[in-house]
């Protein structure tokens, strides 16, 4: 099934990974099973940014208070590979929980979205996901 993303969260994903450059980028998803309806630009507190991420861990807390109390729904995660291709490095593998949550990586002008699964099609951690715009 498709995660649905706007063409204007696309261009403030991209945006935001071609400003962080060289640095990774990265933030949370929101929104339902379906669709991303938000993205939450994050601090990257990683010791190394230029090729590894790390998600300030207040900003998670803080979102996931909010998600607990009512507010939107944290259905992922993103990142940028700045150096790399737009598909998940053992790295992430390594960090990813197969808690089922999706994940988008920006490399370039490309987007590409997983969703972190036990025994996962890539580096047995993660399917690929399509992603569709909304319908008009």
């Amino acid at each position: 099934m498709p995660v649905l993303l706007s063409s204007a969260l696309h261009d403030q994903l991209l945006a935001e990974a071609a400003s962080a450059h060289p640095l990774e980028c990265c933030g949370l998803l929101l929104g339902d099973a379906g669709a991303i309806t938000h993205v939450r630009p994050c601090t990257n507190v990683a010791d190394a940014p230029s090729d590894t991420f790390e998600i300030d861990p207040a900003a998670l807390i803080a979102a996931e208070r909010a998600m607990r109390s009512g507010g939107p729904h944290i259905i992922g995660y993103y990142h940028s590979h700045p150096n790399g291709r737009a598909e998940p490095s053992p790295r992430d593998a390594a960090s990813a929980a197969p808690d089922g949550r999706l994940w988008l990586i920006i490399a370039g002008t490309k987007i590409t979205a997983w969703r972190a699964a036990a025994g996962g099609s890539v580096h047995a951690a993660f399917d690929a996901v399509d992603i569709a715009p909304p319908a008009p």
